[in-house]
């Protein structure tokens, strides 16, 4: 899109909101410069304002718009090959001072040195890149410790900018001066982030807030690095084949996130959401918005008293359990993910503080992102594949979430997921890491035709920069680990049609059921918080006698036919050997056949997990008997069951009695077991 007037057209606020021949806007009715504002029309007609992308003049960019920043930028390249030259330059710097250093030897001056000329080379560099500085801050994995320290002066320590433009902000936005909005305001920011600086106040209710104010020229500066970063993410998809993935889409996503964070009215709003869906959790805390006090520019908040999570000592001596608060804080981020779909795309440090009465409390509300239902199934049905190992429904998974396309063979591609994925693994669900994962993924992508589809990039962003601060607290933390209890509770109380297929998918393989899975299941979800064991119950009830159901039980009914058999074989030995042992026989006790020995004792360690589950009532359970016995259902599968135990109990007899002098064959002559129901019928019926 190429500007082709860029003559001012209309000033007037009047004469935006007439109709004409381009598409109308809306004047920031609460910014002095809104009457004199230039504005430029497009190729296509759209009317933007040219001031709004001039550093140091007005933040009036409020919504991200590529073709707009293109259309501008196209008229002034040396604006933008001067901040290409201004980005590279300080880079290569750096890249040879740290060559230097390998070739002369390091040591600890030298690496404090270079980590301080990193945070100040970002710093200068701009939000964008101090936004990169955050995320590396919260990898002690990746990060060596004198460059950790310093990048995490990046969170809340980066240099403010003068009272006097903030409290002009103020004014603009509140229509009045500080002194006579608040009851106090410190004389100097508390803190000073990437996109704004943070003062202490006081309402004159008295209320503690703190009051937040956007930095000037921030859409400018930003709006110039996406513009950079787009194009060469252009190139890159353009010139190098190994990538598939669509780079401008992720980039344009994290620039939405990042305008909207420039929105200080939908961080409020935002804070609010999350309140709603989160704050009711165990243990989380969302600060309250006083909207009187709140506009585009400006956020005034309930002040929050806490700690950084990566200050364990600080933490300790209060008395708080950091890894609680970690374990907490993976909680909710699951209810985020899995749940409902809005999440904290910008966890760091920062952000998540540790209340004095032990509550973790959340921040910074301006970039957030949602997870489609879809996808937010998917990702759960991947994680009980990854679990399971089963790489087939994994490459499924990959196709529903959009990194492979649906006419992608995936033949070579499921032996892939085996290699990597079962050395990233481990032994066991608790040796799952998410670097481990992602690192290994990263490597098929070059093999195969993967993508990577821009919503994921900040899930990634996210779970791994949560990962990180676990890690601080707990080198041996692995977030997925505590993400199985979670999964398996949505698995057994989900009644999606997705979340029913992956539980069937689980538990039975090649027509048979898979005891130790649905005890994995129970064993795990018992231990997740909002456990509810009768809502497993009643909801397992009514999809196991429903239409969509019915597989199911056709697989169970075999089960239970099993299980009875061992029951009864087992009641019968003792009492048969028992009545034996009384009137002075001696036989030798024959062994209950294996098969049904281990039905037997699987159905005894789910008894026994049940009955170790928070909220077990047996009173409960046997309540629903008679709501079950009503259904038809029940009524065949009880007439299944009894005709097949009793085919086996037949046939047994005939073995043992009438042809105990022969060599015992599978079956009884003329009969034999259906693999489905374990039924016992002629071959002409089969």
């Amino acid at each position: 899109m190429n500007v082709t007037n860029s003559q001012p057209i209309s000033t007037s606020p009047a004469d935006l909101l007439k109709e004409t021949d381009a598409t109308p806007v809306h004047p920031d009715s609460t910014s002095a410069v809104a009457e004199t504002l230039p504005l430029i029309r497009t190729e296509d007609g759209m009317i933007t304002s040219e001031l709004s992308l001039v550093p140091n003049k007005a933040d009036l960019a409020a919504v991200y718009d590529p073709n707009v920043i293109t259309a501008y930028y196209k008229t002034r390249p040396w604006q933008a090959w001067r901040r290409s030259f201004g980005i590279l330059l300080p880079f290569l710097v750096f890249a040879v001072r740290l060559w230097w250093d390998r070739v002369t030897g390091i040591n600890v001056r030298k690496e404090t040195r270079q980590a301080i000329h990193l945070r100040v080379m970002l710093t200068t560099l701009g939000p964008a890149f101090i936004k990169i500085g955050q995320a590396l801050s919260t990898r002690p994995d990746l990060v060596p410790p004198a460059y950790l320290e310093e990048l995490t002066k990046l969170q809340d320590q980066l240099p403010p900018f003068p009272n006097e433009i903030a409290f002009q902000f103020i004014e603009e936005e509140l229509g009045d001066r500080p002194e006579n909005i608040y009851a106090e305001l410190s004389p100097s920011p508390i803190a000073a982030a990437s996109l704004g600086q943070v003062y202490k106040g006081r309402l004159k209710t008295g209320e503690q807030v703190a009051v937040k104010v956007q930095r000037p020229g921030l859409a400018q500066n930003i709006a110039l690095d996406m513009y950079i970063l787009r194009r060469l993410a252009g190139w890159a998809m353009t010139n190098i084949k190994r990538v598939r993935s669509n780079l401008v889409a992720i980039a344009d996503e994290l620039a939405t996130r990042i305008f909207e964070e420039m929105d200080y009215t939908q961080e409020g709003l935002n804070a609010e959401r999350f309140a709603e869906l989160y704050g009711h959790l165990p243990d989380i805390y969302v600060p309250r918005i006083y909207w009187r006090y709140t506009g585009r520019r400006v956020l005034t908040m309930e002040w929050i008293t806490g700690t950084k999570l990566t200050q364990l000592d600080a933490i300790r001596d209060q008395g708080i359990d950091a890894t609680y608060l970690i374990d907490v804080g993976v909680q909710c981020s699951l209810r985020q993910l899995l749940e409902h779909g809005f999440f904290h795309a910008d966890p760091h440090p920062g952000n998540l503080l540790a209340m004095p009465d032990g509550k973790l409390a959340y921040l910074d509300f301006g970039m957030m992102s949602e997870v489609q239902p879809y996808q937010r199934y998917g990702l759960i049905e991947a994680i009980v594949h990854l679990v399971n190992r089963d790489f087939e429904g994994l490459g499924r998974d990959y196709v529903n979430l959009e990194f492979l396309s649906p006419d992608t063979d995936l033949t070579p591609i499921i032996p892939a997921f085996a290699e990597v994925f079962n050395e990233a693994l481990g032994a066991s669900v608790a040796e799952i890491n998410i670097k481990s994962i992602t690192d290994k993924l990263s490597a098929l992508m070059y093999e195969y035709p993967f993508q990577v589809p821009a919503y994921y990039a900040l899930i990634i962003r996210s779970l791994v920069t949560l990962e990180g601060i676990a890690i601080n607290v707990d080198p041996d933390f692995k977030v997925l680990s505590k993400a199985y209890p979670y999964v398996a509770k949505r698995l057994l109380t989900d009644s999606a049609p997705q979340l029913r297929e992956s539980l069937r998918d689980l538990l039975f393989k090649d027509g048979s059921f898979r005891w130790n899975r649905l005890e994995n299941l129970l064993r795990n979800a018992r231990s997740n918080a909002d456990y509810d064991l009768d809502q497993v119950i009643d909801q397992a009830t009514d999809f196991l006698f429903s239409d969509r159901g019915e597989f199911i039980r056709i697989k169970l009914v075999d089960e239970v036919i099993k299980s009875l058999d061992a029951i009864g074989q087992s009641a019968w030995r003792h009492l048969n050997y028992g009545f034996r042992e009384r009137v002075g026989l001696s036989v030798e006790r024959p062994p209950i056949p294996p098969e049904n020995q281990q039905t037997l004792e699987h159905v005894k360690r789910i008894w026994k997990i049940l009955q170790e589950t928070p909220g077990f009532d047996q009173n409960k359970v046997l309540a629903l008997i008679p709501r079950i016995l009503v259904k038809p259902e029940t009524q065949e599968v009880g007439r299944q069951i009894v005709g097949g135990l009793a085919q086996r109990v037949t046939a047994r007899l005939l073995r043992e009695f009438l042809l105990a002098d022969q060599v015992p064959p599978a079956a009884p002559i003329g009969v034999h077991e259906t693999p489905s129901t374990g039924l016992l019928v002629s071959p002409k019926q089969a």
